[in-house]
């Protein structure tokens, strides 16, 4: 089989969660210790890094990951989902899986999985832990996929375990409330190994209390320690952050970031108590690590679509915010930029859109569509849907038409921003990549 041949037999054959949402989902590890058991639990073989969390857990691993290989680590990261290519998922030191790795990969083992019927990201998850074991990584940072507790990636013994915050989402699977969502993310909590809160309210702070007394693991709520006195947005640098830091954390007290929007200074200041406990628990990182993988993230990971700006005239931004956690503060950043705004907007229909919609500036013209999956909200549906919050734009069958409107209405002045999901984004991102702009 071809590459496009293997990918597209793994998207027949087992059932995608980006594809078809509910249908994907299997509760439980049992297929995925079998893998494990099958492939010799190469997990067992490096050290990991576990992140788990509502949002800003993509922003995370890939800065971590960032931090370790300027440190001279060979790094795996895993994360989901993929933008452009499946590949995204699985890399080290930034570059992808080799198509080939994938191609044999699935034509030697598909004989003992196919009767397991196991998920695509049970199947991703395996090909990736042994991939990484495969090519010696010193550390890998692993995403967790959906929740926590039963997600397949759950079978790892970290070093560290990090959650970055709780919001509504996935709630048919995780619970309709934020004690049950946080009862979910907790559990990737291990015996002995530290944990990091990012942020918390007083419902879910009870539960991961609970939780880490139970499994005897110590426990930091970030926000109780805030290492950042302030973010200031730096323009001439892609949007990125300037942090200036409490004094007697680096040599210095100031620190950039290259990963703009509003919501990255909470990250990075879980991520600053991250690697306080990781030097405290003896990995080599030093300062120079962590200003170099702060400022590279992207062309050290590959990262895409996190406040990424794409054109200076019109200023075109794109970002994956997708719930209502992500979009309060893309909408706030949006309105902080003070000028004439052209939304090109998309979402799948499982998610909270009313409660997305709401968060939304009210002037901005609006561009209605829909993303090239299943799962995708048809975009009249979402005009309709928009109209009951003031929101006015056109509806458009597709990203590419949506965008192009967008771009040819808005002025030199104004901002063009594509988002609302992330198939939003990597059908915006395929588009400008095969045509450009």
């Amino acid at each position: 089989m071809t590459y496009k041949d293997t990918i597209q037999y793994l998207y027949d054959s087992t059932p995608l969660f980006q594809h078809i949402g509910a249908g994907a989902y299997k509760e439980g590890l049992t297929t995925t210790h079998k893998l494990d058991d099958h492939f010799g639990h190469p997990h067992r073989l490096y050290k990991t890094i576990h992140v788990a969390g509502t949002n800003g857990k993509g922003s995370c691993s890939h800065t971590l990951a960032a931090i370790f290989q300027s440190a001279g680590y060979r790094v795996g990261l895993y994360t989901s989902p993929h933008l452009l290519d499946f590949r995204e998922r699985i890399r080290i030191n930034g570059e992808m899986i080799p198509e080939q790795y994938v191609i044999d990969f699935v034509e030697k083992e598909r004989s003992f999985f196919e009767p397991l019927h196991p998920s695509f990201f049970e199947l991703a998850t395996a090909m990736a832990f042994k991939y990484f074991a495969d090519e010696n990584v010193d550390i890998a940072i692993v995403e967790v996929g959906l929740g926590g507790r039963l997600d397949c990636t759950n079978i790892i013994q970290p070093e560290l375990s990090i959650i970055t915050n709780i919001s509504f989402d996935h709630t048919q699977f995780l619970g309709d409330t934020l004690a049950k969502i946080a009862y979910e993310k907790a559990g990737i909590m291990k015996k002995g190994v530290p944990v990091i809160i990012g942020e918390v309210t007083s419902e879910t702070r009870e539960v991961f209390e609970q939780q880490s007394k139970e499994v005897e693991c110590p426990i930091i709520f970030a926000e109780d320690y805030p290492i950042i006195l302030n973010a200031i947005p730096n323009p001439t640098e892609n949007f990125g952050l300037n942090y200036t830091l409490r004094q007697g954390f680096l040599n210095t007290t100031t620190l950039y970031g290259e990963l703009g929007g509003e919501y990255q200074a909470k990250n990075t200041n879980t991520l600053l108590h991250a690697i306080r406990q990781l030097i405290y628990n003896g990995i080599r990182l030093n300062d120079e690590h962590i200003r170099q993988g702060f400022a590279q993230v992207t062309s050290l990971t590959g990262l895409l679509g996190r406040w990424q700006k794409i054109k200076d005239k019109p200023l075109v931004l794109c970002d994956t915010g997708h719930n209502t956690g992500g979009i309060k503060y893309v909408s706030k950043q949006l309105q902080s930029l003070d000028k004439p705004l052209h939304i090109v907007i998309g979402m799948v229909n499982d998610k909270d859109i009313n409660g997305v919609l709401d968060l939304l500036p009210r002037y901005a013209s609006y561009y209605f569509t829909q993303a090239s999956v299943k799962r995708a909200l048809p975009a009249d549906q979402l005009r309709e849907m928009g109209k009951n919050h003031n929101l006015t734009g056109n509806a458009y069958p597709n990203v590419a038409e949506a965008f192009d409107s967008a771009l040819k209405n808005a002025k030199e002045d104004d901002v063009v921003f594509v988002g609302g999901s992330n198939f939003i984004v990597a059908d915006f991102l395929l588009h400008i990549s095969e045509n450009g702009l």
